[in-house]
């Protein structure tokens, strides 16, 4: 299901065993993946101490931005929908000391859910 739900735009899991030797340049010591969800050509990795944005630029996409938040600098998130029948949502994510959030459109269904519940279990309370 996460392919299908990745080429339809919505966020689909990956699992961590394909992502996990291109993440280890990237990774602190001791830091470990949780979870990755697909966004066509995109990525939304979490791992137990930051969120990674991964955005592949470009026909070829091998150009790639890798954006870093640290759980801790999440001060709040929403899921926004259109409406019932409506196939995207938008995820927005606020960080401490950014006065616009930072916009995902991540489709609607379980990887939507999952990601909000994952934001939830790991922002500051």
């Amino acid at each position: 299901m996460g392919l299908i739900d990745s080429l339809l735009g919505n966020a689909g899991e990956k699992p961590i065993e394909t992502i996990a030797e291109d993440f280890a340049p990237l990774l602190a010591a001791g830091e470990t993946l949780q979870r990755a969800f697909g966004l066509i050509r995109d990525l939304m990795v979490f791992t137990d101490r930051r969120l990674i944005l991964v955005n592949k630029q470009g026909v070829t996409g091998k150009r790639v931005e890798y954006l870093s938040i640290p759980y801790r600098s999440i001060v709040m998130f929403s899921l926004e929908t259109e409406g019932h029948f409506d196939l995207e949502a938008d995820l927005k994510i606020w960080l401490s000391g950014q006065t616009n959030p930072i916009s995902r459109t991540i489709g609607r269904g379980e990887g939507a859910t999952n990601i909000i519940a994952l934001l939830a279990q790991h922002t500051p309370h």
